[in-house]
């Protein structure tokens, strides 16, 4: 299989980083009311554990972060095989320990997203990807990997949407509002979301701040490709990923691919 080494150390990678997080996790007094940008103890270790991996296996590799970690800062963040890694998405949900979490571990070559791990560490589900070779999950560490694909919901009328908890408590956004979906679900990480569309237990999911970077969305987005379905900005642009600054300003849309035409037509009109 293509991209078999970039698979193993991506899962390696990430386990390594769980099992820190989880020692963390079990020492860590909540904090109720966490802000959305908090970053932890927990991030960085993990993300040092990620990086140190990742560069021991395939030294030559770019790696792009989401935290600074000055011991790679003369490692190239951008290069045609580059690694894009956020060591704790979900900051707020490791901070309030409610176990909405994960560790999202991205391969990009050519600006492609090929290979994505996504390990929800509290919960001990793992999803993960390569191009071409189908999306997997494990929902205990001891399971035979099994093969996910998304819902084949055809009708927005009937679809479940999942978004950003900061959405929950106010007025729905314009871009909901245009959706209509039949229900909608909240979760702090993106990858988490992204997981829950390949994994056909959410239809859509809906992203709609102002800008997101490529360690939000990069290992999530060959999982929903992987599973049947289709990521893009709410435009319906192409996302790639390895540019300066790593980041995006046009949402991001995941569906099961069925409703993909639905939504855009529907957001466009709104």
């Amino acid at each position: 299989m293509q991209y078999q080494r970039e698979l193993e150390a991506a899962l390696e990678a990430s386990q390594r980083a769980a099992r820190i997080i989880l020692d963390l996790y079990a020492r860590f007094r909540a904090i109720p009311d966490a802000p959305a940008d908090i970053s932890t103890e927990a991030d960085r270790h993990s993300q040092e554990t990620i990086l140190d991996h990742l560069h021991r296996v395939v030294p030559k590799d770019a790696l792009c972060a989401e935290e600074s970690t000055p011991g790679f800062a003369a490692v190239p963040s951008i290069g045609t095989r580059m690694w894009i890694v956020d060591p704790i998405d979900g900051t707020r949900g490791f901070a309030r320990k409610n176990g909405e979490f994960s560790v999202m571990v991205g391969f990009v070559a050519g600006g492609i997203s090929v290979v994505g791990v996504v390990l929800e560490p509290a919960l001990e589900r793992l999803t993960y990807a390569v191009r071409g070779a189908g999306c997997w999950r494990k929902d205990t560490p001891t399971e035979v990997a099994v093969v996910c694909r998304v819902r084949p919901t055809t009708d927005l009328s009937s679809a479940t949407l999942i978004q950003s908890h900061s959405h929950k408590d106010g007025p729905p956004s314009r871009e909901l509002q245009a959706l209509k979906p039949a229900s909608v679900v909240a979760a702090y990480s993106a990858g988490i979301k992204l997981a829950r569309v390949a994994r056909g237990e959410a239809d859509l999911y809906l992203n709609t701040y102002p800008a997101f970077h490529d360690w939000d969305a990069c290992a999530g987005h060959v999982l929903v490709d992987e599973a049947g379905g289709r990521v893009t900005g709410l435009g319906g642009q192409d996302i790639l990923y390895g540019r300066p600054g790593a980041r995006h300003a046009v949402g991001l849309l995941a569906t099961n691919r069925l409703l993909h035409a639905p939504a855009l037509a529907a957001l466009k009109a709104f």
